[in-house]
């Protein structure tokens, strides 16, 4: 049963200036295996680094595999081999999720953590071949395919980590009309997106948790990446012109080795094992966000509607029958 994480915040001892390699030091990853999407650029790249560095075995899987061998070519593990296999696999195509989860399984690999880093930002509207939104498509059905698809592979007292972020403030799930048949908005189909990625972790632990797995969502931080490619010089405006209060969207961006932080913690930090399903900030438990309404300035939190045990089943049920893959089913 889905229930309300606990939201009060630990004392982790890290924050938002914590790198994910000072997250990860005296951390031995030797003999575990982790998959991390999007692992070959921006906070991804810092991710699989520190993972690597910590000893564990990578597994990139990427929409431009050739880009992602040439960008991880120098990452190696403690003994200065390499560490990191490069797979093809596009999130937007759930017959490429299929084929690299097959594979995967194939391989006989045990995975001990699971990133699902990659995404998508602010795109012009644009639709996968089964007419899907694509942002909603990519960085979470995409996510919900290749876990469900993996869940006989992960190992019990694995980790899986979603990586949302605060724009889970634009919007709550839009049930009456989630692929915006009715006029695009990108910035609202980025919010329905991260919002899906808060829900989807809480669902995910409460049916891991006989195995002893864990799922965590979490927002890394503004960081400069080719994630805001599709930025116009307006949209960057927007973000920094003050609002009445003085407040500005971004108040200040973090490093990738910074932003890459809170996914490493999540993986791996001890004091996490009876705190499933929570939405972290700054290697932190996030508190909730100052109101429950979608937009408004980012408080630090996170919206109560991204933690609604209702909305994580709905969300749950809905992306199974578009799928049609559910391990629990």
């Amino acid at each position: 049963m889905t229930e309300i994480p606990d939201q009060s915040p630990l004392d982790s001892g890290f924050g938002s200036s914590s790198t994910a390699a000072e997250v990860l030091a005296g951390v031995d990853l030797r003999g575990r295996t982790a998959l991390v999407t999007g692992g070959y650029a921006g906070i991804g790249l810092e991710i699989v680094r520190a993972l690597a560095g910590a000893g564990a075995s990578v597994l990139a899987p990427a929409r431009r595999p050739a880009d992602a061998a040439a960008a991880l070519a120098g990452v190696t593990g403690p003994s200065g081999q390499g560490a990191v296999e490069v797979g093809a696999m596009d999130l937007a195509d759930p017959d490429g999720v299929a084929s690299y989860a097959a594979d995967v399984r194939a391989s006989g690999r045990t995975l001990d953590l699971v990133i699902d880093n990659a995404g998508i930002m602010g795109t012009p509207e644009t639709r996968t071949a089964r007419g899907w939104e694509l942002q909603l498509a990519t960085n979470h059905l995409g996510h919900f395919s290749l876990v469900n698809r993996l869940w006989p592979s992960l190992a019990d007292g694995a980790r899986v980590v979603s990586v949302s972020s605060s724009g889970h403030y634009y919007s709550p799930m839009r049930w009456d009309d989630p692929w915006f048949e009715s006029g695009y908005e990108k910035w609202l189909a980025y919010g329905q997106s991260k919002t899906a990625n808060v829900l989807f972790a809480l669902a995910l632990d409460a049916r891991g948790g006989d195995r002893g797995i864990h799922a965590y969502s979490l927002h890394p931080g503004a960081i400069l990446t080719n994630l805001g490619k599709h930025l116009t010089a307006d949209d960057v405006a927007a973000l920094m012109e003050p609002d009445a209060d003085g407040h500005v969207a971004i108040p200040e961006f973090k490093t990738p080795e910074q932003g890459a932080a809170t996914a490493a913690w999540a993986a791996t930090s001890p004091l996490l094992e009876d705190r499933g399903g929570c939405y972290l900030v700054d290697c932190e438990v996030a508190p909730w966000a100052e109101d429950d309404e979608a937009g408004g300035n980012d408080s630090g939190g996170v919206k109560r509607y991204a933690l609604d045990p209702d909305e994580a089943e709905r969300l749950w049920a809905w992306s199974a029958g578009l799928t049609g893959v559910d391990a629990f089913g």
